[in-house]
């Protein structure tokens, strides 16, 4: 069983697709759910679903970590003919998963109570982002 999610961002930050996941797999039985994002300039989380400024923080803490490509700090980047955004969106990728497994059991992902996925867009620009998703079944 296989499909296409896509996803529209509002720029950098995370935006959380579970329940379209959710939705597809029902009455699945039991398997493996592969997850891979078809770009290379965002990432795919397993993150808390719970309180909003956790997405808040981590967008910080990225953007911190890896600024746009006309900071200082970043001058030694030399592939820039994307915009500022583009290279330090390709590190951020770089750093965090762009493909997620989760056990699927009856239909339903086997997610903690507190877990959402995310696809996490690294670009300052609106984008509509595609994730590949493969179910296996035992």
């Amino acid at each position: 069983m296989q499909t296409t999610f896509t996803i529209g961002t509002r720029g950098p930050g995370l935006t959380m697709f579970t329940g379209e996941v959710a939705r597809w797999l029902e009455g699945a039985g039991n398997g493996l759910l592969t997850l891979l994002v078809r770009h290379t300039s965002c990432s795919l989380l397993i993150q808390e679903n719970a309180d909003p400024d956790v997405r808040v923080d981590l967008t910080e803490f990225f953007h911190r970590l890896v600024p746009p490509a006309d900071d200082y700090s970043m001058s030694y980047l030399t592939h820039v003919l994307e915009g500022p955004d583009d290279m330090p969106a390709h590190l951020k990728a770089a750093l965090l998963p762009v493909s997620l497994q989760i056990p699927v059991q009856g239909g339903r992902m086997r997610l903690g109570t507190w877990q959402g996925i995310y696809l996490f867009e690294h670009r300052t620009a609106p984008h509509r982002r595609e994730v590949a998703a493969h179910f296996a079944p035992d």
